[in-house]
């Protein structure tokens, strides 16, 4: 049988010429496999192969791990390992899978960090309307936070799909599917003063356009944020992504009902929107002492 370190380049030249991953794929897989070569090979010697090992040393791995490790990280590296055992027992190299018999860890419950209303308010206002971008930035931020849309919905927008009159936008989400949000007041205002200034202002042209007067993408969306995050230094470094679920968490303190949020949210599932949205446990009380018939102790029986 092969030494482990061959197989594990036979393995990634399969990964490239027949799974044709993506070069970042690849270079996780090789990333992940070499550190856990180094760790078997200081174990077992040099001469180690994959039929040598069991579900005790890749335990003993996983265990090491986890005093550095996210426990993220650590599923990525195990789920690296089990490919590839299951590519030798395919090819017949080995007859049991070692990994099968090892748990992936669970991954922290860490709660996507959202703004406040008052924070969400200073950061509309941020943009100076003495700069001659104030008025994109301003459409741009108040958009992603009134209708909660992807950052690659936004910037793939048109003029043509904002409809000012009717307080809506037209996005075409993930998988090609098409939905109509609403737009809040204070977002249109926004966008009818930015549009004002445009020459261009035809329903086919890009609705937030870069200094080059092209179609704005998502890294530039990015700065844009960090620029006015910065300029007014209330809170701490935040993306477009913090919008979309500072929408969503407000919607839900609002009392939004959860199908409702996942249908403007454009997700397929209605898990995603759980783990996409929280609200305190002081609201979380004040919704089931209104809701729940037996809440109380004088409620009807």
């Amino acid at each position: 049988m092969e030494p482990l370190a061959q197989q594990i380049s036979i393995f990634t030249v399969y990964l490239e010429t027949e799974r044709n991953v993506s070069p970042h794929t690849l270079a996780a897989y090789r990333s992940d496999l070499a550190q856990w070569l180094a760790f078997v090979q200081g174990s077992r010697g040099e001469g180690v192969s994959a039929g040598d090992i069991d579900h005790l040393l890749l335990r003993r791995y996983l265990a090491g791990l986890s005093k550095t490790t996210k426990k993220s990280s650590i599923g990525r590296k195990l789920a690296a390992i089990r490919s590839f055992f299951r590519f030798l027992l395919r090819r017949g190299t080995i007859t049991k899978n070692p990994a099968e018999l090892v748990a992936t860890p669970k991954k922290e419950q860490r709660l996507p960090f959202h703004l406040d209303i008052d924070q969400t308010t200073t950061l509309m206002e941020a943009p100076d309307l003495e700069h001659k971008d104030a008025l994109r930035d301003r459409a741009i931020l108040e958009l992603l936070y009134s209708s909660g849309l992807r950052v690659s919905e936004l910037t793939s927008l048109n003029i043509g799909e904002i409809d000012l009159s009717g307080g809506s936008v037209r996005v075409m989400g993930k998988g090609g599917k098409e939905r109509i949000v609403p737009v809040g007041s204070r977002a249109l205002d926004a966008l009818h003063s930015y549009l004002e200034q445009r020459s261009d202002a035809a329903a086919g042209a890009a609705l937030f356009l870069n200094s080059r007067g092209t179609r704005i993408n998502r890294r530039s969306v990015a700065r844009i944020i960090d620029l006015h995050v910065l300029r007014i230094a209330a809170f701490k470094r935040i993306s477009p992504h913090t919008l979309r679920h500072t929408f969503a968490t407000h919607m839900l303190e609002g009392g939004a009902d959860l199908r409702a949020i996942q249908e403007l949210l454009g997700h397929a599932s209605l898990s995603t929107t759980q783990k996409y949205t929280h609200v305190g446990i002081d609201r979380l009380m004040e919704v089931y002492d209104k809701a729940h018939p037996k809440a109380h102790s004088d409620s009807v029986e």
